[in-house]
């Protein structure tokens, strides 16, 4: 195996780094050089600090503001630049410009995000990820504010703070962070019918993704595209990862919370860093106008998707992130969302959830970042010039020259002049408007249960299961017995069977719902409404089911080398260059980090020790074969660390190679005496070894061996 020249590099780097900087001079925050900036100015050495300490003022001050109030809800979260490139135009769709000319590329920020916990939370978390895309361009920003999930809980605005109050840690003691599993989340959650659906997606893989890398985006709401003739389609926006859509087990979840909380954002960062980017293919599901009523559900809303049998994705698109930030306060935490921010070409439904988020995000944002400039911050500054009436403000840095601060005027000559729609003014659709002023929801929102159906029902059998013990688990946390069983009386509308594995599971018996009417029209009987609600015309949706995700490559993907001294470098070598050619990331595991030799005599760094990571942060496991080294790992102190890892790989249903002389830890492991079993289990006798072990690194985990391995 070659030198690991990361230490040398990284000091040339330091090199570098000091010889451009030697002539920086510490300063104030007005530019003002400093010539002690470790001692207070004090009446004598031992007397009170003055108060004229202009220069300790300043920097307790902006020491004591350093944090903004996080977000409500997707406060912890991570963010990179990239951009976007159209394939495709759509033109005939629609005339932002930046999806009309094909090969165009637009320059964006992207923000991930956990909804419930706070900024200290873990990333891997059972949720919903935000996935929020920034587009900086030449008409101005347009925000497509996504999640990895197609449908939200609640169908009306209205209902949001309840449902965040529902989730967030009970007020009487702040206990749990960032976990759906206790009263007051499933207390809401049984009386809302209209929330099964997305509690399908929430109970899912979908909700402890791999990375962000490997999960998708969606719009969630219907928008508008409006084409240069006034043509109206409905969409659906769509982002599908070109490394596939994955999960990990929600054991491993739990384990990568206390080794790693910090999982989802590090292989972000350090995929970019090494140059792997990720990318996703964009996409739209477009529905002529004419046809929004053609449907068995209601397109307005949130809570139902648009399978993709009925209405496919049309691939326009490539979404690559690229770049890291370079300061994490400046750009992750103070870049703020819109779903109004939007350019000529795209317009808003009327979905009463999307109305309500209208409002919601410029309310949050004047307080979070404390005042109506926050589109002045470096990261919210739209590439297009500004230029309007508006002055003043807190933290306002544009400075406008002139005396004319309105509009009309004749003293600025009339600047600046409204733009007139060929020359790319904003206009919304010109649609008719009327009804009775009235709090009611429309009876075509009142299925709650057929899509919920068609997503559990299009789940592989391992997903089923999963689905089934994320359910068991967390109701299992809920005290009060009434929540439980109504939460399952909720379940027997998707699946009789379901309903009563999860029962049996809780402690209750199943029992006909008595349904709530709070979100139903006065008018309505829900009893009536779910036995009359309309054959679905997708009994089945392959796209709902990861099991039918991209499986075809190991890019981005992190394997362990568990390596100690005197290893068989050629072996290890081989395979870690085969790895490497296919874009995945090898890190050495070995008894402590101090530098190793191998079998051919060159020196190698460890990056972790046995007892400083764990099998869940790695994608998969290489043992290297060679006599010292398999006898350094059996040693008592190493054997049981080394077992651990294999035994819990191989609970994990993960790919793991023994090469030549590993025999005894083979044998001693879990895997010995079932491994013929596993196509992800490679040994020293198999042929090419290593095209193998990429194959089933590429397959992501065997989860149908799963149940039967921990039983």
């Amino acid at each position: 195996m070659k030198d690991n020249k990361n230490i040398n590099e990284k000091t040339d780097q330091l090199k570098v780094h000091t010889t451009l900087n030697e002539n920086e001079k510490l300063t104030t925050n007005q530019g003002l050089k400093i010539n002690n900036n470790q001692d207070s100015l004090k009446a004598g050495d031992r007397g009170p600090t003055l108060l004229e300490d202009f220069i300790l003022r300043e920097k307790i001050t902006h020491f004591d503001h350093e944090r903004i109030p996080e977000r409500v809800v997707h406060a912890r979260g991570s963010g990179a630049h990239g951009v976007f490139k159209l394939n495709k135009s759509l033109a005939q769709y629609t005339k932002a410009k930046f999806l009309t000319e094909e090969g165009k590329e637009t320059p964006v920020f992207v923000r991930f995000s956990t909804v419930a916990g706070s900024r200290g939370s873990t990333d891997l978390a059972r949720d919903v990820r935000g996935f929020a895309v920034k587009f900086y361009t030449e008409e101005g920003n347009y925000d497509l504010v996504a999640n990895n999930m197609p449908v939200f809980f609640i169908q009306d605005a209205i209902k949001f703070p309840d449902l965040v109050h529902a989730v967030k840690p009970e007020p009487d003691n702040e206990i749990p962070q960032a976990a759906s599993a206790h009263d007051t989340f499933w207390d809401f959650i049984s009386l809302m019918p209209e929330s099964m659906h997305m509690i399908m997606w929430l109970m899912s893989d979908r909700a402890i993704p791999r990375s962000f890398s490997r999960m998708e985006g969606f719009g969630v709401h219907s928008f508008k595209f409006i084409n240069e003739e006034g043509k109206v389609h409905f969409v659906k926006f769509h982002f599908k990862p070109k490394l596939g859509v994955h999960s990990v087990a929600w054991d491993e979840a739990q384990r990568i919370s206390g080794v790693d909380p910090d999982f989802h954002k590090r292989d972000l960062w350090e995929s970019i860093e090494k140059g792997i980017f990720p990318e996703w293919d964009f996409g739209v599901q477009l529905i002529p106008e004419e046809d929004e009523h053609k449907f068995d559900f209601d397109l307005l809303d949130p809570t139902k998707i648009v399978p993709e049998e009925v209405v496919p994705v049309q691939l326009v698109g490539t979404l690559t992130l690229n770049k890291n930030p370079d300061n994490f306060f400046a750009e992750t935490e103070q870049v703020a969302f819109h779903p109004g921010h939007l350019v000529p070409g795209i317009d808003f439904t009327n979905d009463p959830l999307l109305q309500g988020r209208l409002f919601s995000y410029t309310d949050t944002q004047l307080s979070r970042l404390g005042s109506p400039n926050f589109h002045e911050i470096p990261i919210n500054r739209s590439i297009n010039t500004v230029h309007n009436n508006q002055r003043d403000g807190h933290m306002r840095q544009q400075i406008v020259k002139g005396k004319v601060s309105y509009e009309p005027n004749s003293i600025g000559g009339g600047c600046p002049f409204q733009a007139m729609m060929k020359e790319g003014g904003f206009t919304s659709q010109e649609e008719r408007v009327s009804g009775k002023k009235v709090r009611e929801r429309s009876k075509s929102f009142v299925d709650h249960y057929s899509q919920a159906k068609l997503f559990y029902n299009s789940q592989s059998t391992p997903e089923k299961f999963h689905l089934q013990n994320a359910l068991i688990f967390e109701l299992s946390k809920v005290t009060i017995p009434e929540i439980r069983e109504r939460l399952v009386g909720q379940l027997v509308y998707i699946d009789k069977f379901l309903a009563w594995r999860v029962a049996e599971k809780i402690g209750v018996e199943v029992k006909e719902l008595d349904f709530p009417n709070q979100s139903l029209p006065a008018d309505a009987n829900p009893i009536d409404l779910q036995s009359e609600e309309k054959e679905p015309e997708v009994k089945i949706s392959e796209a709902l089911s990861m099991q039918n995700t991209i499986k075809n490559t190991v890019k981005g993907r992190k394997i362990g080398f568990i390596v100690a001294g005197g290893l068989d470098a050629g072996a290890s070598d081989e395979v870690k260059t085969k790895l490497e050619e296919k874009g995945a990331t090898v890190e050495l595991i070995a008894p402590s980090l101090a530098p190793l030799r191998t079998s051919d005599g060159s020196t190698l760094i460890p990056k972790h020790s046995l007892t400083s990571t764990a099998s869940v942060c790695f994608d998969a496991l290489y043992i290297a074969g060679g006599e010292d080294a398999v006898k350094e790992l059996l040693i008592p102190e190493n054997k049981h660390l080394v077992l651990h890892f294999i035994n819990e790989a191989y609970k994990h249903c993960k790919a793991i190679y023994f090469d030549e002389g590993t025999q005894p830890l083979y044998m001693n492991s879990n895997v010995g005496a079932r491994a013929h079993e596993d196509p992800a289990i490679i040994t020293w006798e198999d042929k090419n070894g290593a095209e193998k072990f990429i194959h089933a690194i590429a397959k992501h985990r065997v989860w149908e061996l799963e149940q039967e391995r921990n039983s």
